[in-house]
């Protein structure tokens, strides 16, 4: 379970086929170096033609940065949730909230690269919104990490959570496929450095040594912004 649900596997809709090119479009070339006409080329249809979806560019800025905090939630309470039903240690619990971020991080690049660049310009109440998102979230992971280390005080929980934020969404940074090895391996190394990085945090923890058990959107919560990475 990924950031990714069911339906997103299923043929994409117009609506969704827009705001797919307009994020790959905003990422490479930024909000203001891109068209409406583009985007709507970039799906088949007249650039006018867009706005019986969207009301403008800024409408679709603000359903991508808000959507992919939702769907980070969303994705991450889902998974406390099922590890807490089905009663798994808090090292297996913790592995799934990381894989759940690496899926993001592997499959929604282009939205990493746009939250860091272009989430200034979103309405403040949309702001707002994706901030509170990103709070929740990392709530979750400070919960998990405080289970499983639990000498770690919060506030070394919750700035250790964002270093690793800051690591998984590193990933616009490595290049194209072509430049990392294949997903699975990719995925499994993020998910070693994820661990080796928070195990590490805890007290007494040996330096330059993670200890870490093999395994499968920033700033304080009460600052200015909270992001997708560090």
């Amino acid at each position: 379970m990924g950031t990714r649900t069911a339906a997103d596997s299923a043929a994409p809709s117009r609506r969704e086929q827009i705001l797919r090119e307009a994020a790959r479009l905003f990422a490479e070339r930024g909000f203001h170096g891109v068209g409406v006409d583009e985007i709507g080329a970039a799906v088949g249809i007249s650039g006018p033609g867009l706005y019986r979806h969207f009301a403008g560019k800024d409408a679709m800025l603000a359903e991508l940065l808000v959507g992919i905090s939702e769907r980070l939630y969303d994705g991450g309470r889902r998974r406390s949730e099922e590890s807490a039903a089905a009663g798994l240690e808090p090292a297996a619990a913790l592995d799934a909230l990381i894989d759940g971020h690496i899926d993001f991080a592997l499959d929604d690049r282009e939205l990493i690269t746009l939250h860091d660049r272009e989430l200034d310009r979103l309405r403040d109440a949309e702001r707002k919104q994706v901030r509170k998102l990103q709070r929740q979230y990392v709530e979750l992971w400070v919960e998990a990490v405080r289970a499983l280390y639990p000498d770690l005080t919060e506030l070394e929980a919750r700035v250790s959570v964002h270093t690793v934020f800051g690591l998984l969404n590193s990933t616009p940074h490595l290049g194209g496929p072509s430049s990392m090895p294949d997903r699975e391996t990719t995925a499994a190394l993020l998910h070693r450095l994820a661990r080796g990085a928070l195990s590490a945090a805890a007290p007494g923890a040996a330096p330059g040594g993670s200890g870490a058990t093999a395994g499968s959107f920033s700033v304080a919560p009460d600052g200015p912004e909270v992001a997708l990475g560090s």
